[in-house]
């Protein structure tokens, strides 16, 4: 049985995605990430995966939200669960272990945690409304997590130089930073990650002066002063639960939730770097939807665990496998 046509699906937009891909993909070697990898060993790992994430969906519409950011944690730095960049903030994982279960009982000890995630990812944005892409798989999963690592992830009150810095630090360029980052057009945030850009910038007392007024006030309706730092907020008050590039429009009028949202168009280093791109997406929602794409798989790529020495198959998504 074929994989799912949407599977192999180039972006929504149409434009073609230039990837090279080797020619070798077999399960158990060492070897390039490629799109096929499950076609033989387990052909229906997509549909599985997309059935389980809309049952999901239908009691928790955040979950395609947390589930793109996870697959970016994985990515980003294979980071540990109860790291500080992710206890009581990373989220999902019971739909993960949904998945998995799904896949054991259809595939046993085939599919990997981390192509689960990558698979997740795109189902994710593509039932979002966002561009579907060409999933490279045949990942395996690492024996061990740094727990330090997630503090290289980028973080809210990151700076313009700090964000580009983490991102070259893994051959992403500056389309990567801003394309990736679009990934905030869905999904809610905890007051806390607001809350000095409302009340004490920088340690002024004051308020960031890059925050429309408007929208401050309303963020401190929302995020007072001595409230719960863990209520939640829309990222894209415009359309909080769809894909799509108000993202960038609102940053464009200082509406951006992150300092490190706002940054990307705000900071004086951003002209000439990343505020054209920013620009560019705001004005054009099938150039971000190419360029997410694109940035996917670019992130999907960031030192993939292929060989079978150095890691497996878990049976269980939160162990290592005989722990």
């Amino acid at each position: 049985m074929a994989a799912s046509p949407s599977f192999r699906s180039a972006a929504a937009a149409g434009v073609l995605l230039a990837m090279v891909v080797a020619a070798v993909c077999l399960p158990g070697a060492a070897a390039q990430l490629c799109e096929d990898y499950y076609d033989d060993t387990c052909p229906d790992a997509y549909d599985i995966v997309k059935q389980v994430l809309m049952d999901a969906h239908q009691s928790d519409t955040r979950i395609f939200a947390s589930l793109i950011r996870l697959h970016f944690h994985d990515c980003f730095v294979q980071s540990e669960k109860e790291s500080p960049p992710n206890n009581g903030s990373a989220r999902g994982f019971p739909v993960v272990d949904a998945v998995k279960a799904a896949l054991e009982d259809s595939c046993p000890g085939v599919v990997s945690c981390a192509d689960i995630l990558a698979i997740a990812a795109e189902i994710s944005v593509e039932l979002s409304g966002g561009p579907s892409w060409g999933v490279l798989l045949g990942r395996l999963d690492g024996k061990t997590s740094d727990f330090n690592g997630s503090l290289d992830l980028p973080a809210p009150t990151d700076n313009l130089a700090v964000l580009q810095q983490k991102f070259s630090n893994l051959s992403l360029n500056d389309v990567d930073l801003v394309a990736l980052s679009g990934g905030h057009t869905f999904g809610r945030v905890q007051c806390q990650f607001v809350t000095d850009r409302l009340y004490n910038f920088s340690g002024t007392n004051m308020p960031d002066p890059t925050l429309d007024s408007s929208y401050r006030a309303f963020l401190s309706q929302r995020c007072p002063r001595n409230g719960a730092p863990a209520s939640l907020n829309d990222l894209d008050p415009t359309t909080p639960d769809t894909f799509d590039k108000n993202y960038y429009t609102n940053i464009e009028v200082n509406r951006g939730f992150l300092n490190s949202d706002q940054e990307l168009k705000s900071s004086p280093q951003a002209q000439g770097t990343t505020a054209p791109i920013v620009d560019q997406f705001a004005g054009s929602q099938d150039a971000f939807f190419a360029s997410f794409a694109q940035s996917m798989i670019n992130m999907g790529n960031i030192r993939p665990v292929t060989d079978p020495s150095q890691g497996e198959v878990r049976t269980n998504c939160r162990r290592v496998n005989g722990s």
